[in-house]
């Protein structure tokens, strides 16, 4: 769905949102591609029992306190439209609803004589105080209700578990020349935004194939206004080189206005223009011209034939099946725009067996939109009770009309009956790699003696190179696999520090993270945004033999940690994988066997600490190198950096450049070549 960086939601809405003092749910971090992994502890884990359903009967005590408190409530509830939030003795909220009429949804509460279900009796039992929030119209309630339970996160309320972005197409519109790229995050910057895509491969899959067809520039604006000749994509066609005046103006923002127009839902008319262009050419014998518009025809047609799936009366529409299997949920999304399927994204909502599919589901959408624009259709697998009142909500947000629809025939019914087949398939694997990586928790747990099986794994690493951008890093795991929200990078930042001081960088590392959980800078600074799993770890690992577990062990003790488990990996012979050697305090060193499913997960979590910071140093490098440029490099003066320049065109591509390539720069020789290519591709330390 296309949409200017200056469209403005609702103001009602927003104004209830502010009336609340909600603050919008900040935005998503910028991970990795692969869905990141939300772990839980065993009481709130979406994927693993829920200890309420284990409760029995609920003393009569809890419930006449907690009926008191609604009965307060209400005699002070409105009967107007509102938002009302349950609150415990700690004050954590645990539910919030939205009402039409607030005095008449609570009073259903509050009658002690009507049956309710066990989890509505446990929130009642738990509740010592009811909050309330009037708003003007019961669609405002919907958005003030949907923007609270992402922020506070109730436990009796169904939880979108999502902390990363959609990634959109930009076709920027603050240079004459507009360029297309890649865009995460708000949109602050001017242009037309399409989107959402379901990853960044298909973004980039679908930019690339854009370039071929419509010669759109994707080079910054910095490396546009440098330019004295075309770059490479000129020469290969996927460019029109409006920076050396290749094209001009007008001609440029014709083709700017197809590429909108593709993206924006005239797809056929673009195509049916660009065919009516190659004929005209082919009749007036002009065949270069002709081939020209052949091949982007050929490449509008290949973004179409790489996504799978594509409706031929849908044009634009997102479409939700939810699938229900041992009280878990799976809520599969599949994201179509201009007829073209933009991929498709499984999530695992938190919600007690008891909720049946339309309540997860219902309430999974006014979550999912509260912070992404709606397209026109919406399409479920399930009848939610409350569509057209979130059709009203998403209409008012999005300033045109959204029909939220469960379709019975037609291709529409095909696409929600595809999505519903991916979300019992989604949702089996993720049953099972869950089962999968709580036997190896309870496995490893059995093999070091630690009390229980860990919720929550801690893995250290550094990266250097002769003490220089020096970084540490630190990767989490849990019942859930890899929890990427929770990892964390350092800068290390002590002066005193010689270079190459493992043990020191360690050091500091541990003491920034463990004094932050021991005191937090203030009230629940030290949570993260899945404040369902724990913060303190169980296991912490790092990398090395007994004498950087003694290091580590006395920090520990300096920090007063006692109940965290420690363990060091040293690497094999000739760092051969397969024959670490695992050392705990005050225990004999541990050989496992080569095919112990255990070392190979202690090899896996290595791994990835290990990936981690060595991308995190990458990158603190790059800066340091684009910040000093080639002169850094000995032996590389300013005639040999022109030469280089003016032969790769861009720092970047030098980088990129082998030993051979770099070799043919009229000027630098083997060794220049051999020194360049080092300085870009360093053995850290």
């Amino acid at each position: 769905m296309a949409h200017d960086s200056t469209d403005n939601p609702d103001d009602r809405a927003r104004k209830a949102l502010r009336g609340a003092g909600a603050d919008a749910p900040p935005e998503g971090l910028a991970t990795p591609d692969v869905d990141p992994a939300t772990g839980g502890d065993d009481e709130d884990d979406a994927l693993l029992p829920d200890i309420l359903e284990e409760s029995g009967a609920i003393g009569e005590e809890p419930l006449a306190t907690g009926h008191e408190a609604i009965e307060r409530a209400v005699r002070l509830a409105p009967t107007s439209p509102g938002v009302y939030r349950m609150l415990s003795a700690n004050a954590d909220v645990l539910y919030v609803g939205k009402a039409k009429n607030v005095k008449k949804r609570l009073s259903n509460y509050a009658r002690q004589s009507a049956p309710q279900p066990a989890r509505i009796l446990r929130m009642i039992a738990a509740t010592v105080t009811v909050e309330i929030i009037s708003t003007n119209t019961e669609t405002e309630a919907l958005l003030l209700e949907a923007n609270l339970i992402k922020q506070l996160r109730p436990r009796f309320n169904v939880q979108l578990r999502d902390d990363k972005s959609f990634p959109y197409i930009l076709i920027t519109g603050d240079h004459w020349a507009p360029q297309i790229l890649k865009h995460r995050g708000a949109q602050s910057r001017p242009g037309r935004y399409f989107g959402p895509f379901a990853s960044a491969g298909a973004v980039n899959r679908t930019i690339t194939a854009l370039q071929r067809a419509f010669l759109i520039r994707s080079c910054t604006d910095s490396f546009f206004e440098s330019r004295s000749r075309p770059c490479l994509l000129y020469q290969i066609r996927r460019c029109a080189g409006p920076c050396t005046r290749e094209i001009d103006f007008p001609g440029y923002t014709t083709l700017v206005r197809e590429a909108t127009d593709f993206l924006s839902g005239k797809s056929h008319a673009v195509k049916q223009e660009l065919a009516g262009e190659m004929e005209k050419a082919s009749g007036e014998l002009e065949f270069e011209t002709a081939a020209l518009y052949r091949d982007r025809l050929a490449a509008l047609s290949a973004i179409q034939s790489q996504q799978g799936i594509n409706p031929r009366t849908v044009e634009e529409a997102d479409v939700f099946a939810v699938h229900q299997e041992g009280g878990f949920f799976c809520v599969e999304v599949f994201f179509f725009r201009t007829g073209q399927n933009w991929g498709n994204r499984a999530y695992f909502p938190r919600a007690e067996k008891t909720y049946t599919p339309e309540e997860v589901l219902g309430s999974f959408l006014a979550q999912f939109y509260d912070d992404k624009p709606p397209p026109k259709n919406i399409l479920l697998s399930h009848e939610i009770e409350e569509s057209e009142l979130l059709a009203n909500a998403l209409s008012i947000k999005a300033g045109h009309k959204i029909e939220v629809t469960t379709p019975k025939r037609g291709e529409k019914k095909e696409l929600v009956a595809h999505a519903l087949t991916n979300a019992r398939e989604a949702l089996g694997r993720k049953l099972a790699d869950t089962a999968t990586q709580s036997r190896l928790l309870d496995a490893i747990a059995t093999t070091l003696s630690l009390p229980h099986a860990p919720k929550r794994i801690e893995v250290y690493d550094n990266s250097h190179i002769q003490g220089t951008n020096a970084v540490g890093a630190m990767i989490v795991a849990g019942p859930d696999g890899f929890v990427k929200n929770q990892y964390r990078k350092f800068n290390i930042k002590s002066e005193g520090i010689t270079p190459g001081d493992d043990f020191a960088m360690m050091r500091e590392v541990l003491e920034r993270r463990f004094k932050r959980l021991i005191n937090p800078p203030e009230e629940g600074a030290a949570k993260t945004k899945d404040d369902d799993f724990p913060q303190w770890p169980d296991l912490v690992i790092i990398d090395g033999g007994r004498g950087q577990l003694n290091a580590v062990r006395e920090i520990f003790a300096n920090l007063g940690l006692t109940q965290v488990s420690l363990m060091s990996v040293a690497k094999g012979p000739d760092r051969d994988a397969g024959r670490e050697t695992l050392f705990m305090p005050e225990r004999e060193a541990i050989k496992l066997e080569p095919r112990d499913p255990v070392l190979y997960f202690i090899q896996r979590l290595r791994d990835e600490a290990h990936r981690f910071v060595i991308g995190s140093h990458r990158k603190l490098r790059k800066k340091d190198i684009r910040e000093a440029g080639l002169q850094e490099i000995p032996g590389i003066g300013p005639s040999r950096k022109r030469a280089l320049l003016h032969h790769f065109g861009t720092l970047k591509e030098i980088e990129r450049a082998s030993i051979a390539d770099l070799g043919k720069v009229p000027g630098v020789s083997a060794e220049s070549a051999r020194r360049i290519f080092d300085y870009f591709h360093p053995q850290p330390g």
